[in-house]
């Protein structure tokens, strides 16, 4: 289960703080379209044999920033053998794109990420931030504006999108312990989640019984929710952030 700042809409703003600010909304645009940071420590995992796993989906969304401006969302989950592929693509039409993809395999009930890469463009200007995960060595390499340093994985970290399946791996086998590790562009990051219980909600693409997961902030003037299906295997049906005081919301529109 980081949009767009409404500010940046209608006209071009140098300013780089603002293009940063924008950048990290639609981060959360992809994901939420992307699950911005969820990955695991499972307390109990389940044995390779028992694990239940995840299935290949694909599902279109739309969104809304600050109820006014409107995008569309693609998110892509294949398998080829024992690798798995995660494509999710936002986009406001003339304003601004992101693009995410993610490799990994899932072993049991744990899902171990190989690379990953994350693509923003903001009125044609863009980043590209890459992570290439070596299990082996417990590190990770992350790669922006030319730089590559190197983060000591001192326990399991993901992307945004392997972040994402491990916590509904977690959800599916009944292991979600709220302890997961996010690794970002310098650091790798404590991301903490709560569970919010049951509710069901309606969306474009229909009514869903759904568990509310809420990533916790340090600030209190943020806030980031996730609505689960466990009928399509926990994908996100709905998501809503609150992040400087812009409100952005995306939703189901269909399952293909």
């Amino acid at each position: 289960m980081n949009i767009f700042h409404a500010t940046n809409f209608k006209t071009v703003n140098k300013d780089s703080t603002a293009k940063k600010s924008s950048n990290k909304r639609l981060s959360a645009l992809t994901m939420g379209a992307s699950i911005a940071a969820i990955g695991a420590l499972s307390m109990t995992a389940p044995t390779l044999a028992s694990a239940k796993t995840i299935q290949p989906s694909s599902a279109n969304y739309n969104f809304t920033v600050e109820d006014k401006y409107k995008g569309t969302a693609t998110r892509t989950l294949n398998k080829s053998g024992n690798v798995w592929k995660y494509d999710v693509n936002a986009k406001v039409a003339g304003v601004a794109s992101a693009s995410q993809k993610s490799t990994f395999v899932i072993n049991g009930n744990s899902v171990a990420p190989t690379q990953a890469s994350t693509t923003y463009k903001l009125f044609g200007v863009g980043r590209t931030h890459n992570l290439s995960f070596n299990s082996g060595k417990k590190q990770i390499a992350s790669s922006y504006k030319g730089k590559t340093i190197n983060l000591n994985m001192a326990q399991q970290a993901f992307d945004d999108l392997s972040l994402e399946v491990q916590i509904r791996q977690d959800l599916l086998n009944g292991t979600f312990s709220g302890n997961y590790y996010m690794a970002k562009k310098d650091k790798i990051e404590k991301t903490p989640f709560k569970n919010s219980g049951k509710s069901k909600i309606t969306v474009p693409a229909g009514t869903y019984d759904t568990v509310r997961i809420d990533r916790i902030h340090d600030d209190n003037s943020r806030s980031t929710s996730f609505w689960l299906a466990p009928s399509l295997d926990y994908l996100p049906v709905k998501v809503s952030q609150v992040n400087e005081g812009k409100k952005m919301d995306l939703e189901l529109t269909k399952i293909n």
